[in-house]
């Protein structure tokens, strides 16, 4: 798995708020969080849409694995994939918005390319 950043949580509650804002990038194209956590969602959102590209038996079930929404997995496969077909990773980008207002952590936007 990508991504070495512990972010606070343990290992449990981490991996269940990475599945959770990827299957929402996923679905919804952009989300608004921190620049650390979206360095994270970056990692394996581009995982997923790498996988959704090989369109395997093997590659589908590593996705519905990862992917909470059924609906989000099958969209991962017939609609976001096949639009990046010619494109070779960079699927995502980042961008700073600054800092957030009650704690002051650096926020960023991360969009599907």
């Amino acid at each position: 798995m990508p991504g070495t950043r512990k972010l606070g949580r343990s290992t449990d509650h981490r991996r269940a708020m990475m599945r959770a804002m990827v299957t929402y990038l996923l679905e919804n194209g952009k989300i608004e969080t921190t620049v650390t956590r979206a360095k994270e969602v970056r990692a394996m959102a581009e995982k997923m849409i790498t996988l959704g590209k090989v369109d395997t038996l093997h590659a589908k079930r590593q996705v519905y694995s990862y992917v909470t929404k059924e609906a989000v997995a099958k969209k991962v496969f017939d609609e976001i994939a096949p639009s990046y077909a010619g494109r070779n990773g960079g699927y995502t980008r980042i961008i700073k918005i600054g800092a957030r207002r009650g704690d002051a952590a650096e926020m960023a936007i991360i969009e599907l390319v």
